[in-house]
């Protein structure tokens, strides 16, 4: 088990430093990332986390052709602006989600932390959303739930997935660094 879960973490950084980079690559690679696991945490008990990879290989699909649909001269996605009417319509849907999801997995499963994983499951999909979507916000978002994402591995006995979280939390602040920065180079070179 642990050698998959060192595997399926060194895969999912390596996706995460190119997402931060705005290279395209980062997307298959990320699908390989959520297959592998998505079994590690079917073993975990951690079903939330587990359905939750398999909407990031959709979302990942997604993501791919949005971001080859939109790339610069240089390769890197173009960043695009979240308009707070949508955002708030989809930390709306997340809360909902979270809490259908939460009330499907404490009361029809053994889940472990039904309630905690269905809430990071749920807002980790409106992040993916906006991470596909090109928005500088999916980084503030993957700095939330990455915090509480390190504690719940911790809890859970999942140590290389709580270090990997805990490198994903210290991608997200230079993902959200270099994408502001880009979004001010294109700011600029428009004026």
């Amino acid at each position: 088990m642990t050698w998959i879960e060192l595997a399926a973490a060194i895969l999912s950084a390596w996706a995460v430093w190119l997402t931060a980079r705005r290279r395209p690559w980062c997307w298959p690679l990320g699908l390989v990332s959520v297959g592998v696991y998505a079994w590690v945490f079917v073993h975990s008990k951690l079903y939330s986390d587990a359905l939750l990879q398999g909407a990031f290989a959709l979302m990942l699909g997604y993501g791919w052709w949005r971001w080859l649909h939109n790339l610069q001269d240089d390769g890197r996605v173009r960043i695009a602006p979240l308009a707070p009417l949508p955002a708030t319509a989809h930390v709306g849907a997340g809360t909902l989600a979270a809490l259908l999801l939460g009330a499907f997995m404490h009361h029809h499963t053994d889940a472990s932390l039904p309630w905690l994983d269905a809430t990071l499951a749920a807002f980790s999909l409106v992040a993916q959303g906006w991470q596909a979507g090109r928005h500088v916000a999916a980084w503030w978002m993957w700095i939330i739930v990455d915090v509480v994402y390190v504690g719940m591995y911790l809890y859970k006995g999942l140590y290389i997935t709580a270090v990997l979280y805990a490198a994903f939390l210290v991608l997200a602040v230079e993902g959200l660094r270099s994408w502001r920065r880009a979004r001010a180079d294109a700011a600029v070179a428009q004026a």
